[in-house]
């Protein structure tokens, strides 16, 4: 069994019951699980087979856990064309885009954004993957499950879908949708091949029709029966701009939440992502029912789509997590920079005490893991699964700062690199570098992918 010592941490922060930081703390790691936590040198000295981190300079967190993504659209942010658009304008030119994406573009964003988590501390990421372009013989979902294995992240992607087309009033091309019965077919195939509902799985499966606006009601409503009685979870987009409320309230004639409602979309086994333009009466629907938001500020922000009132979720004890959203519309995957986002956006129109730093933490740990079900992440204690992410202080950037060294990547990290992302007790980052693939070569084959699939949609390299 190999075993890793966090040897006299400067800054432990648990998680676990709102305990205070503790300092000074040695954390035992063995096989993929927490084996100890004491004060530094009360336990033996360690043997020759046990890796030993000097830890006296980091702050140490949970691994943070991502509950919304599109690990795909890495390979097209920051593109011009797209800079000032707002949502609805955004998708209707990047459909043109996607509809070009291969098995490798699948293969390559899926290691640069899981590349980008890990390295900002996130060590469990969900994902939302609904683009299945007609022609492309390769299981897409598969071969983005296959490059997280090989990265090393926790990965829980889900199997989206559109069935809902421009001819029929949709969005999406009609060349990037599916047929129903082939949707569902898929689902039990990935389900049955890769969902592992183990307390140290690797790999989960949830299900995930993409928006109100993209699937037809049928596909809906069969989708969270089909769910439930195969044991997995939920996820789609929900209340994200006005747009949306309005095309739900032309179509189906209710508000966005009604809708999901009236499908049996609400529970503890759903979660929506973004989550804007909820109200008051909805906000109270979503505690009691206990269905899951995963926060998205900076993609929020990007697009103008507005700000979600986190503060009153999490007052009226809504399930909240952190989420990048695609590279697309956040143009990063950095974990670290949705906690210093979320920290501030909602200083300003509520009050400057209303996101305090250790809700910040708790939306990226322990709220990400309940959304995701899995207590076993989340937190530093003994039993936990070994997921841990550490952050050097002896920077530039963190001098002034150590009066509350938990909060400093917070206030003062802008996007901050970890020096180790250990996952399931394997050291993922170490000194600042992946050690699962080469950063540069990466960057390299990314690019030309982008160039070959602007070109092919018409649009500039």
């Amino acid at each position: 069994m190999s075993r890793i010592l966090l040897k006299n941490v400067h800054t432990l922060v648990c998680m676990e019951g709102n305990a205070p930081p503790k300092h000074g703390m040695d954390v035992w790691i063995e096989g993929n699980r927490i084996a100890a936590i004491h004060a530094s040198g009360l336990r033996a000295t360690p043997d020759s087979e046990t890796t030993v981190i000097d830890a006296s300079c980091h702050v140490v967190y949970p691994g943070f856990v991502n509950t919304h993504h599109h690990l795909y659209q890495t390979l097209t942010r920051n593109i011009p064309a797209v800079q000032n658009a707002k949502l609805f304008d955004w998708l209707l030119y990047l459909y043109e885009v996607w509809r070009g994406i291969t098995p490798e573009a699948v293969d390559v964003s899926t290691r640069v954004g899981v590349g980008e988590l890990l390295l900002s501390g996130c060590t469990t990421t969900s994902d939302h993957f609904y683009v299945f372009p007609h022609g492309v013989t390769r299981e897409l979902v598969d071969v983005e499950i296959e490059a997280a294995r090989e990265m090393g992240i926790r990965f829980y992607p889900t199997r989206g879908s559109m069935s809902r087309g421009k001819s029929h009033g949709g969005l999406p091309p009609d060349d990037v949708v599916q047929h129903h019965e082939d949707i569902v077919r898929d689902c039990e195939r990935l389900i049955a091949k890769y969902h592992n509902s183990a307390p140290d799985s690797m790999c989960r499966i949830a299900l995930a029709p993409c928006s109100p606006f993209s699937v037809t009601t049928d596909l809906l409503r069969e989708t969270i029966r089909f769910a439930r009685a195969h044991g997995v979870i939920c996820h789609t987009h929900l209340c994200e701009t006005v747009d949306e409320e309005r095309y739900c309230r032309e179509v189906h004639g209710v508000r966005p939440l009604d809708y999901m409602e009236e499908n049996e979309w609400l529970g503890a086994d759903v979660w929506y992502a973004h989550g804007i333009y909820f109200n008051e009466s909805e906000i109270c629907r979503l505690a009691a029912t206990k269905t899951g938001i995963a926060h998205c500020p900076t993609s929020n922000l990007r697009l103008g789509s507005g700000i979600a009132p986190i503060p009153r979720m999490l007052e009226s004890g809504v399930p909240v997590g952190l989420g990048v959203d695609g590279s697309a519309s956040n143009d990063s995957s950095s974990l670290s920079r949705e906690l210093q986002q979320a920290l501030l956006v909602h200083r300003v129109g509520t009050a400057v005490d209303s996101m305090p730093p250790n809700h910040v933490l708790q939306m990226a740990t322990l709220g990400g893991a309940d959304i995701l079900a899995w207590p076993e992440i989340g937190r530093i204690a003994p039993g936990a699964l070994a997921d841990v992410a550490m952050f050097r202080l002896d920077r530039i950037e963190y001098a002034g700062a150590m009066t509350d060294p938990a909060s400093a990547i917070l206030f003062c990290g802008a996007g901050a690199r970890a020096d180790y992302t250990i996952v399931n007790g394997v050291i993922r980052v170490a000194k600042g570098e992946l050690l699962s693939v080469d950063e540069r070569e990466l960057f390299h084959r990314a690019n030309e992918l982008t160039s070959s699939m602007l070109k092919k949609a018409g649009g500039s390299p």
